[in-house]
């Protein structure tokens, strides 16, 4: 059936910063699917709180607290996880949003950047694959953005992060998918998300953006769930190294 390519009962996904936003929603959709779903993040209780309203949903969920940009935190947690079973699934989407000009960009902020949206992604990635490769098969989603092809003044150096990402995807395509395993990108466009909570309060800039953008809106997060199953699921078994855009068709217009 049809259907088959896209499910996902049996399989077992992490998804890193998935106690709100982007991450929670994937993993919300995943389950549905018939995933079971490792929830990631560093506050405990916020995890706690998406687990419970997860498994109100009848999902199979759980829980594993570790800081992914703690090179060392994430073997552990990596680890641990794995100790109870694969692995299948990995979604690399925790990230953090800096803004300001560029010629006053503060220098940790720019470390901060560089480690929490790439640096982690490279570790996760690599701890997970590893486990991956030994058993030939595994699916690696890295969280990209419009951003890895687009540049708004303020923002300079998340760009750059979010750039960095889709090369990434690239590279780790070009090393493991001889290994039999798919690494993809999914890249959204502006969604409603506590990280463009402050766009979306300002009518100036929610009025560009519904101008800017051919679909003339914001996405809502739910709406990233179909091309995430899509590219976690069999339907993608020869889709590798490629960045999906979710983003109302922002990047294909002036």
């Amino acid at each position: 059936m049809a259907a088959d390519l896209f499910d996902l009962s049996g399989s077992r996904a992490l998804v890193t910063g998935s106690s709100q936003g982007i991450g929670f929603a994937l993993a919300t959709g995943l389950a549905r699917y018939g995933a079971q779903v490792v929830l990631n993040g560093r506050d405990g209780v916020k995890l706690r709180d998406a687990a419970a309203r997860l498994c109100e949903t009848g999902a199979s969920v759980s829980i594993c607290e570790f800081d992914v940009t703690d090179a060392a935190a994430v073997k552990r947690g990596v680890a641990e996880i794995e100790s109870s079973g694969p692995i299948d699934i990995l979604i690399n989407n925790a990230g953090m949003q800096f803004r300001s000009p560029l010629e006053e960009f503060p220098a940790d902020r720019w470390e901060q950047l560089l480690k929490t949206n790439v640096s982690s992604i490279f570790y996760v990635g690599q701890a997970v694959a590893r486990h991956m490769i030994t058993r030939r098969r595994g699916k690696i989603l890295n969280v990209a953005s419009v951003q890895s092809e687009l540049a708004r003044p303020g923002i300079a150096p998340y760009t750059a992060t979010k750039g960095a990402v889709k090369n990434l995807t690239r590279g780790m395509c070009t090393d493991w998918a001889k290994h039999g395993l798919q690494i993809n990108a999914l890249a959204p466009g502006y969604f409603k998300t506590p990280l463009n909570q402050a766009l979306v309060d300002s009518q100036e800039f929610s009025s560009w953006l519904e101008k800017r953008t051919p679909a003339g809106r914001w996405g809502d997060v739910d709406e990233l769930v179909g091309a995430a199953v899509f590219l976690s699921s069999k339907a993608s078994s020869f889709v590798n190294g490629h960045t999906l855009y979710v983003d109302g068709g922002i990047t294909t217009s002036l």
